[in-house]
């Protein structure tokens, strides 16, 4: 991997990545094409999906095509048949595996791990020419500082020009979700509230309401039922304060049947 200079180190993401079928929505996939198409050229992704939760930190299948995992049931055959060839990425695994060593942690690799959907549907229509070498990160845990210092940990893969993004939603509850009310149906309350809490408090760069969300955030618990799809969000944010970029640009929001699909940038 390339040494890059400070001014070209690639920024830190956190996506709002759905379920398969966001890919049919044509607004979603046109605005991360349009990111990518905005981002600086990685030469690989590390991707920590809020569909793998593994102790010890884990990293996923390094060697040749990486294989997908289909984590998700009762869907069209279509979803199931969908490929992402994308190279592994065993520089970035063994970067991280020296990142971890200083504090104890040894980092398990996990040959039979495949991307699961939420990092190859987001990761297909930023990069559809699969040519960008890609490894995903388990999260050890859901507490949010300790994500936050793994994200600081992680910091120094974006001098190696590594694209460290962290993929959840910001809004997850999946009992919004109405399919006979249409895609761009207006939000529940609690979502709209949630959303817009959020989108001033990371544009704020307030790492510390971020992190205790459930005692500072409107409807944070019918927001998020479970935590584990806003815990990406802690080790993006680890990874861009090593460098003092905590303040978030939204790149996409909106919402898809009742869930926020707000996305930002650090630096």
């Amino acid at each position: 991997m390339t040494d890059t200079a400070t001014s070209s180190r690639p920024p830190v993401l956190y996506l709002s990545h759905g379920a398969p079928p966001l890919a049919d929505d044509a607004l979603w996939t046109s605005q991360l094409a349009g990111w990518s198409r905005d981002l600086p050229r990685p030469d690989a992704v590390l991707m920590v999906s809020a569909h793998w939760e593994q102790a010890p930190v884990s990293v996923s299948a390094t060697s040749g095509d990486v294989p997908l995992t289909y984590d998700f049931w009762g869907f069209p055959q279509r979803y199931y048949d969908v490929t992402y060839d994308a190279p592994g990425a065993p520089d970035v695994a063994r970067s991280v595996a020296r990142l971890l060593a200083p504090s104890g942690e040894t980092l398990h690799q996990d040959p039979t791990r495949g991307l699961d959907h939420g990092a190859y549907v987001p990761l297909k229509e930023m990069y559809p020419d699969a040519d960008v070498p890609v490894v995903q990160l388990s999260m050890p845990t859901l507490d949010p500082h300790r994500l936050f210092d793994l994200g600081r940990r992680l910091a120094p893969l974006r001098d190696e020009n590594v694209l460290i993004v962290g993929s959840g939603f910001t809004t997850h509850n999946l009992g919004w979700f109405d399919p006979h009310a249409g895609s761009d149906a207006a939000p529940p309350t609690p979502s709209a509230e949630f959303d817009h809490w959020a989108a001033e408090t990371v544009a704020a760069g307030d790492v510390d309401a971020v992190l205790d969300f459930l005692a500072k955030a409107p409807a944070a618990r019918e927001a998020h039922p479970r935590t584990e799809h806003w815990a990406p969000l802690y080790v993006a944010l680890g990874a861009a304060s090593v460098h003092g970029d905590t303040a978030g640009t939204s790149v996409i929001d909106g919402f898809w049947f009742g869930l926020s699909k707000r996305s930002w940038q650090f630096a």
